[in-house]
């Protein structure tokens, strides 16, 4: 399925061995400005992105979601390690502070509950909404992260979430109507070829491009998060995600377990739909090793989420991302 196959894998028994025929050994990336993907109808979507002109459609019928989904609710397998309104001009004093943590308080922590993601936090201030048309209560439809690269802007969310650039905007930090580091345009969506194509479950995720806001990059003003590939499946991590009804971002801390050959799962109360594209941050390392998106785009119930597993292809596109964005 899609670009993941390696050889000598035996985690390729749980596949169709038809499927790994479809696509090439290559990743090639696809980059969009202007509609990209299908042209499909909203009400045949499932997951965790919210109605909106810019969410995308779901997968064809055809596509891999639809074919070699696994059950709804799959036990979780053996653990396995795979062969303001906004501000227009941001200031010095939008970054986070110096003394501010930089990640949340672990102390207390009860694994598996949701609750308000917490505010002048340096890893929270990296998560943040996508806007169709103003920064403004209700026009939230995905969640995404800033992505530590060279070029200082690149967002990381879900594939399904976006067909379009046009009028999106991203609010790092974002709560309660207010955006307090400033806004980016986004500019470019890089996706892998098996989405792009064959809307590959196993690759429903995206690199954005931000455009600067006021001559300033969004990495220099809240930081970014590191891409963590090839960990195992049995990872701790903070999962966070804006429910579109919602003003806050949710944060859960759990362990991940392995849903199928290359998605990941985890069980987490209350995250509904806007919640895609919500980064998963490894607690031990700090690196982001998913988002929500893949099999049933992300979940078709708000307690459990998944995500494509972050590997050589998701490193690929990454490079691609960043060539371009240079």
């Amino acid at each position: 399925m899609g670009q993941h196959r390696r050889r000598g894998s035996r985690r390729h028994r749980l596949l169709a061995p038809s499927l790994f025929t479809a696509l090439s050994a290559v990743v090639v990336a696809t980059v969009v400005a202007g509609t990209h993907g299908f042209d499909l109808s909203d009400a045949t979507a499932a997951g965790k992105e919210a109605r909106s002109p810019r969410a995308a459609a779901a997968a064809p019928a055809t596509s891999p979601a639809a074919t070699t989904a696994a059950p709804a609710s799959p036990a979780p397998a053996a653990d396995t390690t795979p062969t303001p309104a906004p501000s227009a001009t941001p200031t010095p004093t939008d970054s986070p502070s110096a003394t501010a943590p930089a990640t949340p308080d672990a102390h207390g922590v009860v694994l598996g509950a949701t609750g308000p993601a917490p505010a002048d936090n340096r890893e929270t201030a990296t998560v943040g909404a996508l806007f169709s048309g103003s920064v403004a209560p209700g026009n939230h439809f995905c969640t995404a992260s800033v992505l530590h690269s060279a070029t200082g802007n690149l967002l990381l969310t879900a594939a399904h979430c976006l067909t379009s650039t046009d009028g999106v905007t991203f609010a790092p930090g974002y709560r309660d109507g207010s955006a307090p580091y400033g806004t980016w345009q986004v500019t470019a969506i890089h996706t892998a070829s098996g989405w792009s194509e064959k809307g590959d479950v196993d690759e429903d995720f995206a690199i954005l491009e931000t455009a600067p806001s006021n001559g300033r990059k969004v990495e220099d003003v809240v930081g970014g998060n590191k891409l963590g590939t090839d960990e195992p499946f049995g990872a701790t991590v903070r999962l966070y995600g804006y429910p579109a009804d919602a003003e806050v971002p949710n944060l859960c801390t759990n362990t991940t377990a392995q849903q199928s050959a290359y998605q990941r799962v985890i069980q987490c109360p209350s995250y509904p739909s806007g919640t895609s594209g919500g980064p998963w941050i490894n607690t031990a390392t700090g690196d982001v090793v998913g988002a929500i998106g893949g099999y049933q785009q992300g979940g078709d119930t708000d307690d459990t989420s998944y995500s494509a597993y972050f590997d050589h292809t998701i490193a690929e596109l990454y490079d691609q991302a960043e060539a371009a964005a240079s």
